[in-house]
């Protein structure tokens, strides 16, 4: 079986580039021209991914695609128009990646969508799931969502296999954004006012999140399907910060602190954002691809923290 990759020099492109090779599949990216010495796979170069984009020779001999490559979520977009911005990669884009694959004969497309098609939040104890109506509320999720909307329309008019995922926040060695800042501040051992938040989330580990990638590309249950992916445990602030903060050698410092005046504090300074995300919840019932696909993340919560952790303390501390 022939893969191509797009997106293969994020973080969890890199990772599934790593899986393909060790399980022996045979596997091609398509990445930007300056970057194309830093594989040693099969490569073609693409300057963009819109609806301009030419992908007839990458895809020449694919069987199937996992389409990672998008504009991804940043907290303050500088974009005058965000949405505009975000459609023509993640919704422009795709759609015609998914047009040019069926002309070329791919039998299958895996994309990599967001649980922010879903919503932002949820109340403790009650996940989402796929039977869910989708509630986007920001531009990247907007997006996002268009996209899977456009997928669903090429299978249907030219046979397509389309497999939909839609993971929450990833983390692993490597990981970027939020996470990295939490345990930025850990390494400081700054006392934190978060020992009063009782909330959940749903987390993927990177390593997880790949495998579940390659069984929908490979599982004959999988296409016209969208799965709802996580870590099978979820956790809370306070517990996530505990678990960060052994694993590096840094016990994380918490102390209660009411969580209006946290918010308000927040709000004073433009993070509320930021805060939210750090004392609400966020849950997913990842039961359907284990139940359809008979998959089962091969790395507990508490396997991937620690590697995510000392990745963290050996390259920075």
């Amino acid at each position: 079986m022939k893969v191509l990759v797009t997106g293969a020099t994020g973080f969890v492109g890199v990772r599934l580039l790593r899986e393909l090779s060790h399980r022996s599949f045979d596997t091609r990216i398509a990445v930007r021209e300056h970057t194309k010495k830093l594989f040693d796979v099969e490569a073609f170069s693409v300057s963009s991914v819109d609806a301009e984009t030419d992908w007839k020779a990458a895809l020449i001999g694919v069987d199937v695609v996992i389409h990672l490559a998008a504009r991804v979520h940043v907290m303050q977009d500088i974009a005058c128009n965000p949405l505009s911005e975000y459609r023509k990669t993640n919704v422009q884009g795709t759609e015609h990646l998914a047009r040019s694959a069926s002309v070329a004969g791919v039998k299958r497309l895996v994309y990599a969508s967001s649980i922010k098609v879903n919503g932002e939040e949820t109340y403790r104890g009650v996940a989402f799931n796929e039977l869910d109506e989708a509630a986007p509320q920001d531009p990247y999720g907007i997006s996002k969502c268009e996209a899977e909307q456009a997928l669903h329309r090429v299978a249907e008019e030219t046979g397509l296999e389309v497999v939909i995922v839609r993971p929450p926040l990833v983390y692993g060695a490597g990981v970027k954004g939020n996470f990295v800042q939490m345990l930025k501040v850990l390494a400081k051992r700054l006392p934190l006012p978060f020992a009063s938040i009782v909330n959940q989330r749903s987390l993927v580990y990177v390593d997880n999140l790949v495998d579940a990638l390659i069984a929908c590309a490979t599982h004959p249950a999988a296409p016209g399907q969208t799965y709802l992916i996580s870590d099978g445990e979820d956790v809370s602030t306070p517990d996530l910060l505990r678990h960060l903060g052994l694993a590096m050698e840094r016990p994380a410092r918490l102390f209660p602190f009411p969580l209006k005046l946290l918010t308000g504090a927040a709000v004073s300074v433009g993070k509320a954002e930021q805060l939210k995300r750090l004392t609400g919840s966020l849950q997913i019932d990842s039961g359907k691809i284990r139940r359809e696909l008979n998959w089962t993340p091969p790395y507990t919560l508490q396997q991937g923290l620690q590697e995510t952790a000392e990745w963290y303390r050996d390259k920075h501390l």
